[in-house]
């Protein structure tokens, strides 16, 4: 097939050599090669292996959180791994140079570009996929075309790119999220793992491995700068970006996500009115919602307010957590919820960094908790609200996928009063006995400890320390030590 370019063809060969200096260096350009690599590059790199299933690798995520770094460490160990580096491209689809040009007119580009003969062997690296238009019927006729050329392609529109996939192109996709950094990931990045060590806790009545803090203030000071900083490798290495976050979360995360991603995604006409949607939404993370005080507040109809809600959620940008009543029952008809930024950061870019002492931490630490979680699939997270006789709350409800009987209870505080004052945690305690739950989680700023009431025991963990450990658990799971 004959590329129907609008720049003249050696302009564009000339491009893919740039875009691809390991042909000749044998090396992927050092900005990227001293980059740490996330934790989870170990799962990544085995689905770039891959070969046996003749499937494209699609990674997926929101915008900022390194797919692009991702992608050359995986090109950087292909080499190390003895692969010839001619028969690795890279291909960035957002550049403009490259408009009009399908994947296979891109393919033989590559293939121009290096006088090779076959494609036999080869890994091909498509950045930013969602800038093709119809993408996955493209890649589909590639995977299908050349059963012996590995395709890796990412896209940023996260369950855009996931609906796409699944419609078009089952069993011809693999499908990898990648999502914000966890505070694990966080201290690592900023080479402070030292601070950790392996220890226990007592939870259930039983010794568990844990990993605790030497220095507790310093983990709660690193905790603050992950709330406030934490989501985007970029962000996290950079004091200049952390000066004004505003500029480059909000114009380069947040803008090109509703500005432009979604709106093209969607056919969404009113884009300044998702924008304030979503602005009301990251003020209020963690707030319990209906949609009539939403329609209320934003002036926006119900209807819309729906789709928007779906569109951001799809976006990677917003979570939404249904309701159980006292009895863990999920109510049939949903009338309240609550809703959360996938990213506390994305607040602080927002309007501005949060302290230890604001108001709005406990909202923040319930935000940055329930982060680290959405890292597991298939988890049935809930929060419940009722009123009974009395009104009460639980802010996090694992319910066992099996039975549909609450597995854990957690209650997310910044604060230590609830480890001196346990009899006010009336709520938790209430839900535990109509549950038959005989243990719960109750966070705190620094205190550690365990405290029976009610014949419950309540387990006080600080809240930097469980974030911290559920980064830990979520890797062992996924098998990455």
């Amino acid at each position: 097939m004959k590329a129907k370019a609008f720049i003249p063809t050696d302009k564009i060969l000339e491009r893919l050599r740039y875009e691809n200096p390991w042909w000749i260096s044998q090396e992927i350009p050092s900005g990227y090669k001293n980059m740490s690599k996330r934790f989870y590059f170990n799962l990544f790199y085995p689905y770039v292996q891959d070969r046996e299933i003749k499937r494209a690798l699609v990674l997926m995520g929101p915008r900022r959180v390194g797919k692009t770094v991702m992608m050359f460490h995986s090109i950087d160990q292909l080499i190390q791994d003895k692969i010839d580096p001619q028969k690795i491209f890279f291909v960035g689809i957002d550049n403009p140079i490259y408009i009009n040009l399908s994947l296979e007119d891109l393919l033989n580009l590559c293939k121009d570009a290096i006088k090779a003969t076959s494609l036999e062997g080869c890994y091909v690296f498509f950045d930013e996929i969602q800038y093709l238009k119809d993408w996955e019927r493209h890649l589909k006729v590639l995977v299908d075309s050349f059963p012996n050329t590995k395709f890796v392609v990412s896209g940023s529109a996260a369950a855009a790119l996931k609906w796409h996939s699944t419609e078009s192109g089952a069993g011809r996709f693999t499908d990898f999220m990648l999502p914000p950094l966890t505070f694990q990931e966080f201290i690592h990045l900023k080479d402070k793992t030292h601070i950790m060590y392996e220890g226990s806790i007592t939870y259930d009545n039983k010794l568990i491995p844990y990993q605790l803090a030497k220095d507790l203030d310093e983990l709660n000071k690193e905790f603050i700068n992950y709330l406030n900083f934490g989501g985007y490798p970029e962000v996290v290495l950079s004091e200049r970006i952390q000066s004004d976050m505003g500029r480059y979360v909000k114009n380069d995360i947040v803008d090109k996500v509703l500005l432009r991603d979604l709106p093209s995604l969607y056919g969404i006409k009113d884009v300044q009115e998702l924008n304030r949607f979503f602005s009301y939404i990251a003020y209020n993370t963690g707030n319990e919602f209906s949609y009539e005080t939403m329609s209320r507040d934003s002036g926006i109809q119900k209807e819309t307010l729906k789709k928007y809600l779906e569109y951001l959620e799809a976006a990677f940008l917003i979570k939404v957590l249904n309701k159980l009543d006292s009895k863990a029952k999920q109510l049939k008809r949903v009338t309240s919820f609550k809703v959360y930024l996938t990213n506390s950061s994305l607040r602080t870019a927002l309007f501005s960094p949060v302290s230890e002492t604001d108001n709005d931490m406990g909202n923040i630490v319930e935000t940055a908790i329930l982060s680290q979680w959405m890292h597991r699939e298939n988890l049935h997270l809930h929060y419940a609200r009722w009123k009974d006789k009395k009104e009460g709350e639980v802010d996090l409800v694992l319910l066992d996928d099996k039975f549909f009987k609450p597995a854990w209870a957690v209650e997310i505080k910044w604060s230590n009063r609830y480890f001196d004052k346990p009899n006010e945690l009336n709520s938790l305690l209430h839900f535990c006995e109509n549950n038959k739950l005989t243990t719960a989680l109750v966070t705190s700023i620094n205190k550690t400890g365990n405290i029976t009431m009610q014949n419950i025991d309540l387990c006080f963990i600080p809240a930097a320390l469980y974030a911290y450990n559920i980064g830990v658990g979520t890797l062992k799971r996924k098998g990455v030590e």
